[in-house]
């Protein structure tokens, strides 16, 4: 079932995100790969930004994903799910939600450029990979310009552009 989040359930969106994001150790570069992934105060800080939703099993509360809207568009932001549960469909049903919510028009997500399994989900989906990256994760997103560099972004419809 997919839940509105908030922040009493932030130790548990910092759980999955720094549980799954273990998945890009020795796969994103050196320099962009920490432990935390994501610190408790950067989650704080990007709650205030987004509404994050999130799956919940009986048990547990098992992925994450964040709508941020930002300058006429909607990004994707942290999408995650704890290991044991991936290639279950959950990631799916949450990006599902998220491209109702918005219409699925000016929709776009970024992730590491070395993330092929992101890629390539989000591609199954129906996203292109955007040529004019640097401009848009500039303009969207507040990133290092060394996360510019290995990074991509992916919008739901290939007609966006820098240009929004």
């Amino acid at each position: 079932m997919i839940i509105t989040l908030s922040s009493k359930d932030e130790a548990t969106i910092f759980n999955i995100i720094n549980v799954a994001a273990s998945a890009y150790n020795g796969v994103i570069p050196d320099d962009c790969y920490h432990k935390p992934y994501m610190s408790l105060e950067e989650l704080q800080h990007e709650m205030t930004n987004m509404t994050f939703f999130g799956w919940q099993e009986p048990e547990k509360l098992v992925g994450v994903i964040g709508l941020q809207p930002i300058k006429g568009v909607a990004l994707i932001r942290h999408a995650y799910i704890l290991p044991a549960y991936q290639g279950r469909g959950i990631g799916s049903r949450l990006l599902d939600h998220i491209r109702k919510m918005t219409n699925s028009r000016h929709l776009l997500v970024g992730t590491w450029a070395d993330a092929t399994w992101a890629i390539n989900f989000y591609k199954k989906h129906g996203f292109k990979l955007m040529p004019d990256k640097d401009e848009l994760l500039r303009k969207y997103w507040e990133k290092s310009q060394r996360q510019v560099e290995v990074s991509v972004v992916l919008a739901i419809e290939p007609k966006i552009t820098s240009r929004l």
